[in-house]
């Protein structure tokens, strides 16, 4: 009886002794995995991300990544407004001559491309020169859909710093020639949860191009877009 007493326990102390070893594995792989990943991104996107338009080179197409215009509260978004008044910015200034306003349009109440194409145009920027994604429903699907289904090899991506490098670093995995613009930056106050997403947004985006290959929810048949000689009117 003993004995059985004493090999109960000890299978009991294995037992809580293989689950305490195994979270320790999966929370030390979780960090290290997060690392790299967040290292990778920057490393790939390094020297291609830019705060100052004079230094940043000309391209075609500028792609805007979606986010919603307002927040809880009925608030402005301002990630959506400082990427509106980034890309007016830039096409303004000669930088860009056609924007590609890639978003989620999943539900019938919920439309981020027509919501910043009217922005767009509320500054001034010509209709003709917006062209809307309407099935950019994660950074991957947008990126890779400017390429695949409107036949750019070659852009600019404007968004916040951390959402560029995340965007490049997905556009420098299939070699294409992207750069990205960031639109002012917001405060860790104003949306924590945004910033510490990031870390593992760049996780599951090293996990998709490297790992599981994903592609967009949605591809379709090719899209032209149109490019227009006139200049920017400052």
């Amino acid at each position: 009886m003993i004995i059985r007493k004493y090999l109960v326990r000890f299978r009991r102390f294995l037992t809580w002794r293989s689950l305490i070893l195994t979270i320790s594995f999966v929370l030390l792989a979780s960090v290290l995995m997060t690392a790299f990943s967040h290292h990778l991104v920057l490393n790939m996107a390094d020297g291609r991300v830019y705060n100052n338009i004079d230094e940043l080179p000309e391209n075609n197409v500028g792609l805007v990544l979606g986010t919603s215009k307002y927040v809880q509260g009925n608030r402005l978004n301002l990630f959506f407004r400082h990427r509106i008044e980034a890309a007016t910015e830039l096409y303004r200034a000669g930088k860009i001559k056609h924007l590609l306003v890639s978003g989620d349009n999943g539900r019938k109440d919920y439309d981020e491309p027509s919501d910043m194409r009217d922005a767009l145009i509320a500054n001034g920027i010509p209709d003709s020169c917006i062209t809307l994604d309407y099935a950019g429903f994660r950074t991957l699907d947008s990126v890779v859909r400017a390429n695949r289904v409107f036949g750019q090899k070659k852009f600019t991506v404007i968004s916040q710093e951390f959402h560029n490098y995340r965007a490049v670093f997905i556009g420098r995995k299939y070699q294409w020639d992207v750069i990205g613009f960031n639109a002012k930056s917001i405060g860790f106050r104003y949306s924590p949860w945004t910033q510490i997403r990031e870390y593992l947004a760049r996780v599951n985006a090293v996990l998709d191009v490297y790992v599981w290959h994903r592609q967009p929810r949605f591809l379709g048949e090719p899209v032209s877009i149109p490019f227009t000689d006139a200049q920017p009117s400052n």
